[in-house]
Formats: structure tokens, C-alpha cells, sequence
């Protein structure tokens, strides 16, 4: 959500911080804002609604000089989008602070502060922190220490960074239950709530703990935990190229990304597979003999993740035979949970930093799960250094809002896992697929695992041919901007899938939504006689997932539903699909893929639905309204 970033060097700063701050426009924000300590003492501070383009225009008319500064773009939570609740905010024109996250007890500290005599400016929850500062600062403690006696007295969510004209050597930071990473320069130091702000300074990062305190100095660095003890930190080397979020010959970073897909998905599956099945060691030490004690799995996640999870739930129940439940971050974490015995937690997750899944993995770690695993794209991300196994999905940097990449490489990474524990526990797999029938010839041990051994090399095949695969259903990319017109003064939409294709209509639904702002809907296509077949009309454009599947028929049976009502078809069938185009009935037709791999590859041609409507639309395709790429609090 909110954007960090900070500095403190032996050059100015501002265009350091400004920089930063167009690298995290990505994370969605209403309004940004910048200080600096200014060589004659005070602080300079600029604030401003909208994008960051017009701070820049603000800070050419008025250049803010100045060797140590804060900057932040905000997400407005409590009070409206404005001038006055963007940050920095300021204390008595001393201090100044930027902050990500939520004080939940902002409002008892207000009611202490105001009585107290200090005067409100903003809205915000913010506030109620800096003026806190200030008085530990006027109390007689330094910079640091004011901080820690703070946030001592906070109670929810924060990443901070303080300045104050009485030190204009150090720079102070702190984090609890949002993310905050330092970056290390050569006698400088900065602060950002994501390494790609300061990928162009520096390569070389440090990531703040829970509870943790930083006093940043240009040539100092101190780090204090939860306890108050002095620590250090692993330093860590990024890999990510600084021109990564950059967007190419490509008109919105969510268009590059849906076609960045095939090299994505090779990337997450480069190193891990054998000509046996799926190497265990891609999850970590021991992985092997957890899975294969495994007895159930939950997973975990939240929205296009969420999606991720459900059709990982068809792939482990059907191919593994384990129970699998997949829940809703948001609400796993507000309920009493029952634990199976032996049960694998998993949470899925891009940024690593999702508040709603981030608690819902600690609340698991304290319930009796025998194990956790976090799927993600950011390997130094929280949930990540907070999991027990591992499983990178090696996505790259997604600018885009609307998850696309970070989509399809979760559902490999999950694929991965589900071909695993197949593998792991053939016993269970044999027990409940291989049963015979009456009067078929009884296999003998040595011939069932022939037919393990087959069925694996098939998957495997399948999972290599896949960035192949993809590429040719991005060839639809034309097909799919003409169909998108029909859709351009629509307001509302209906999307039908079954079995493992549903969560994928689920996910289409969303994109419409998210980045046309058309009202969408999916729904089982089975459940249209039990209320949606009401809303079927002329107006009302229906988009089906259709794989050449066991389901095929009931589906057929469905779309007659829809059908006999006037209602228009909108079917993205399998190229072996004996669909018929005619009069409210619309083909695009999907190359000939394998049940296993179905819904990776129907995910696309819904991705470029939405984006090229978006795109007629005129929408902000990449940073749609009202949303955030990386949602660090509640």
C-alpha cells in the first residue's frame, strides 16, 4: 500500500527520494509528500495531491536541498485524500515522520495530546505518532530513544522513518507488522518499504525485523530488537537488474507482464524438475520427509492468490488424495480452526507482506500444524523468512496492480507441490485410483508402478512443454482486443466454469473488475438454475471457461440454459470442443492442451479479455482506483 522511502548521505536528497517514490507508484496511493532538513536548519517540507509527477513539478518550482529527508506516497485510510493528511507530517516545525500501517489507538492519544495542547492538522492516525515523538524529544531524550519510548505505546501496525532538525546526523526507523528493508551505500544509508525504491543507489540491503529500532548515521549503522537489545542483521545482495520495472515497448506494465508469462513460468520451473518427477529439495532441507508424512493441507491466501489455492485444492484432492482446504486469509485469522492431524499450512502469498496472510501464518505456527510453507515471489520478504519451507515462484517484479504473472507462477509453484506429494505417497494414490473393477485384469506390483512411472514422465512432459504452450495462446491477443469491444459499454458480466476451471472464472471475474471497474460475477456453472439465471438477459455478456474435460458435457447443458433466455455467450473453448458460433454465440478457441495444464492456460486468454477493455475503456489499467499492489495492513 503506502510507500517509504528515506536517505541520509554526503549528496542531496531529494532527487534520491523522488526517484524512490515513482518505483513504488505501483503500490497504489492518493497523494505524496517529501521533507528534507535544509543546511540552514529547518525543515522543507512539499505535499501534494494526485501522482508523484506532481510533486516533481512542486519540488522543481521549489527545490528542497538538504542531505537527510523522508518522502511518502499515501493510501488514504483514515481521513479523505488531501493535502493535509499526506505525509510527512510535523511536529511544532521540529520533527517530521512517514509512516505505513494503522494505529489502532490513535484516538485515545489524540484525546491525551489534544488536552495537552497540541493542535491536529490532519485526519490521520499518523499524526497522533510525531506529536508523541515530540514530546519524548522535548522530555530530554534523543532522537532514538524518543522513538523507542513511542512506539512502546503503539498499539497495531507500523513502518516509520523520523527526522528532526536537533540531529540532522541520523535518520531513525522502525518497524512492527509492515515491512521496512535499509539500503547500504558507501557512508550513506536509506530506508525504503521495498528494495525496488533503491535499486538505483544501492544493491545491498538489510531487512528490519519485528519489533526492530534503526539509528541510520552516514557512516553508522545501529539495529535494536524488540527487547532492546543491539543486533545485527544478515546484509543481503539483490539480484533484481534496476531497469526491471521498467516498461518497454509496452503500453502499461500489466500488458508486459501477461506477456512475460512463458519466461516466467520457465524461470519457476528451471533447476526443479528430474526426469523422475519433482526434486523435494525445491521446498527446502527435509522437505521430502515432511510431505511424505503429510495427512492433510490447509492453504491459505487472499484474492488472486485466494483463486491460486482453489484450484490447488482440485489438483491435491484428485491426483494426491489428501484433504485440502483453502480458506480466505481475512477470515482464517478472525476464527477457532480445527487442525487435522500431520497437516501441511500453506500461504500463498506475491509480495510476501500481506497483513491478513502474514497473521494468519503465525496464528498457525502457535496451532499445531506440522509444518509450513510459504509460496511467494519475493525471497526476502516476511513470510518467506517467517515459513519453514519455501517455495520461490521466481515471477520477477509485477508493477501492475492486477496480478497476472504472479497468478500463473503460483499455480506452477502449486503444481509442483501437488506432483510431489503424488509422488511421495504413491499409497494413497494407488488405494483410491487404482482400484479394479469387475472384470478387469488385476495388475501386479511391478506393473502398477510401471504405470506410476508413465504417468509421472507425463506430467513432467507437460510441465516443460507449458512457457511453450502459453506463448501460443498469447497469439489470441488480436482475436481477444476485437471480442473486447463488445464489452465496452456493458456494466455487467457473468463468468462460468466447472471443476478446476471455476476458480479460473473466479480469477477472470476479478481482473474485469478490478482494472474495467465492469461489475463481475463468476459462479459454478451448475449453480445458474439456483439464482444467477435470473440476471440473464441481452445486456448481460456470459464468459465461459470451456476445457475439453469429463465435464464438458454438463457444461454444454448449462451454456443451453443461458442460451434459450436471449442471454450472449462469450465461450473460450478447447480447440477439440464441438462448440457451434452462431447467434449470440461467440468461439475463440483455445489451443489443445492437456486436463493437467487447463486452467494455466485459460488464465490468459482472460487476462487479455480484461486488459484490452480496460484499454478501451480509458481506465488506469495499471494502478486502478481504489486498490493497492501490496496490502500490508488490514
Amino acid at each position: 500500500m503506502c510507500g517509504i522511502v528515506g536517505a541520509i548521505a554526503h549528496r542531496p536528497v531529494s532527487p534520491i527520494l523522488l526517484e524512490g517514490l515513482r518505483r513504488l507508484e505501483y503500490r497504489g496511493y492518493d497523494s505524496a509528500g517529501l521533507a528534507v532538513i535544509q543546511p540552514d536548519g529547518p525543515i522543507g517540507r512539499l505535499r501534494t495531491l494526485g501522482k508523484v509527477s506532481t510533486l516533481s513539478a512542486a519540488l522543481e518550482e521549489q527545490p528542497l536541498a538538504g542531505t537527510l529527508g523522508i518522502a511518502h506516497t499515501r493510501w488514504a485510510t483514515h481521513g479523505e485524500p488531501s493535502t493535509q493528511n499526506a505525509h510527512p507530517h510535523m511536529a511544532r516545525e521540529r520533527c517530521a515522520l512517514v509512516h505505513n500501517g494503522i494505529i489502532e489507538n490513535h484516538e485515545v492519544l489524540r484525546r491525551e495530546q489534544t488536552a495537552a495542547g497540541h493542535r491536529f492538522t490532519s485526519q490521520t492516525d499518523t499524526e497522533v505518532v510525531v506529536h508523541a515523538i515530540y514530546d519524548q524529544l522535548e522530555a530530554g531524550r534523543d532522537l532514538t530513544e524518543a522513538v523507542r519510548e513511542t512506539i512502546a505505546r503503539l498499539d497495531g501496525a507500523y513502518a516509520l522513518g523520523v527526522i528532526d532538525t536537533h540531529y540532522p546526523d541520523r535518520l531513525v526507523a522502525a518497524r512492527q507488522g509492515s515491512p521496512l528493508v535499509i539500503g547500504v551505500g558507501f557512508q550513506e544509508y536509506f530506508i525504503a518499504s521495498d528494495v525496488f525504491a533503491l535499486l538505483p543507489v544501492t544493491n545491498r540491503f538489510i531487512f528490519l525485523e519485528e519489533g526492530d529500532v534503526a539509528e541510520l548515521r552516514r557512516d553508522q549503522l545501529r539495529i535494536w530488537n524488540a527487547q532492546g537489545e543491539q543486533v545485527e542483521r544478515p546484509l543481503r545482495e539483490s539480484s533484481v537488474a534496476a531497469d526491471s520495472a521498467e516498461r518497454g515497448q509496452y503500453r502499461h506494465f500489466m500488458q508486459k507482464e501477461i506477456f512475460e508469462q512463458p519466461r516466467a513460468v520457465a524461470d519457476t520451473l528451471e533447476g526443479r524438475l528430474s526426469s523422475e518427477g519433482v526434486l523435494p529439495e525445491a521446498f527446502g532441507v527435509d522437505a521430502e520427509q515432511i510431505f511424505t508424512e503429510a495427512q492433510a493441507v490447509t492453504i491459505v491466501a487472499c484474492g488472486t492468490s485466494y483463486h491460486a489455492g482453489l484450484v490447488a485444492r482440485y489438483w491435491i484432492e484428485s491426483l494426491v488424495g489428501l484433504p485440502c482446504n483453502v480458506e480466505v486469509a481475512s477470515e482464517y485469522r478472525y476464527r477457532k480452526h480445527v487442525v487435522p492431524p500431520g497437516s501441511l499450512f500453506v500461504t500463498i502469498s506475491q509480495s510476501g507482506e500481506t497483513a491478513d496472510t502474514l497473521a494468519a501464518l503465525r496464528i498457525a505456527k502457535e496451532s499445531g500444524y506440522a509444518t509450513t510453507l510459504a509460496i511467494c515471489n519475493v525471497p526476502e520478504s516476511s513470510l518467506v523468512r517467517e515459513s519453514d519451507l519455501v517455495l520461490l515462484t521466481r515471477a520477477g517484479p509485477e508493477i501492475g496492480v492486477a496480478s497476472t504473472k504472479a497468478f500463473t507462477t503460483q499455480l506452477v509453484a502449486l503444481l509442483l507441490l501437488t506432483l510431489t506429494l503424488a509422488r511421495l505417497q504413491p499409497a494413497i494414490q494407488g488405494d483410491q485410483a487404482d482400484q479394479p473393477r469387475p472384470g478387469d485384469d488385476v495388475k501386479r506390483p511391478d506393473d502398477k508402478r510401471s504405470d506410476e512411472q508413465a504417468r509421472a514422465a507425463q506430467q513432467i512432459e507437460l510441465l516443460r512443454s507449458l512457457p511453450a504452450q502459453l506463448e501460443r495462446v498469447l497469439a489470441l491477443d488480436d482475436q481477444v482486443a476485437a471480442l473486447a469491444e463488445q464489452f465496452v459499454e456493458k456494466h455487467h458480466c457473468l463468468f462460468l466454469g466447472r471443476g478446476e476451471a471455476y476458480p479460473i472464472a473466479m480469477e477472470g471475474a476479478l481482473k474485469l473488475k478490478e482494472i474495467s471497474y465492469i461489475h463481475a460475477e463468476a459462479y459454478p456453472a451448475g449453480e445458474l438454475k439456483h439464482g444467477p439465471l435470473a440476471l440473464i438477459d441481452e445486456d448481460m455478456p456470459v464468459v465461459v471457461v470451456a476445457p475439453n474435460n469429463a465435464l464438458l458435457e454438463k457444461l454444454k447443458s448449462n451454456l443451453e440454459e443461458v442460451r434459450a433466455r436471449g442471454g450472449q455467450l462469450f465461450v473460450f473453448a478447447d480447440n477439440q470442443v464441438a462448440f457451434q458460433q452462431g447467434p449470440g454465440v461467440t468461439i475463440i478457441r483455445v489451443p489443445e492442451t492437456d486436463d493437467l495444464i487447463d486452467p494455466l492456460v485459460f488464465t490468459i486468454p482472460l487476462q487479455l479479455l480484461a486488459y484490452h477493455v480496460a484499454v478501451l475503456k480509458g481506465t488506469d489499467v495499471d494502478q486502478p482506483r481504489n486498490l493497492a499492489k501490496s496490502v500490508t495492513v488490514e
